[in-house]
């Protein structure tokens, strides 16, 4: 990891959570990681399930930013897991590796629909609902993502 710490922001998918029928406890994970990391968590939201609450999410928390967001909850085959579409009316380009690196981490990890891309200089990441699956899965990347942010700012780098 780099000497200066990147910022990041957390977003959880979930009606569950919405209504108050469901802790957080992967949005909690996901801030306990980053900031393990060196990441600097400077926010962290709450949006139910749905494409467009999604997408509306997605564009507040990216526009003016420059860092890493990462979303739970929303990439499995339930009605209302739409996360990946939601994302991509946000993303200007995807990042298809980071996606697939993602999947390979368990056998579940090839039920997951999330997509990674690219929107301004913020990378958006979609993790699974579960505390295990979205840490797992985030864990896939976070040797790269300081990397990729700097290339994404236009940041010299060694590479």
């Amino acid at each position: 990891m780099s000497d200066v710490r990147q910022s990041a922001k957390v977003l959880t998918v979930s009606d569950g959570v919405i209504a108050g029928t469901r802790v957080d406890a992967s949005g909690a994970a996901l801030v306990e990681v980053l900031e393990a990391n060196g990441f600097d968590v400077v926010d962290r939201r709450v949006v139910a399930d749905g494409a467009d609450s999604v997408a509306a999410a997605l564009a507040l928390m990216t526009d003016g930013f420059a860092g890493l967001v990462v979303s739970t909850g929303g990439t499995g085959f339930a009605p209302r897991d739409q996360t990946p579409e939601g994302t991509r009316q946000v993303i200007e380009r995807e990042a298809p590796g980071l996606a697939e690196a993602m999947r390979l981490v368990s056998p579940l990890g090839r039920l997951s629909r999330g997509i990674a891309g690219i929107r301004g200089q913020s990378i958006i990441c979609n993790t699974p609902g579960s505390p295990r699956g979205c840490v797992e899965q985030l864990q896939a990347i976070l040797d790269v993502l300081p990397h990729a942010l700097r290339l994404l700012a236009d940041i010299p780098t060694d590479h």
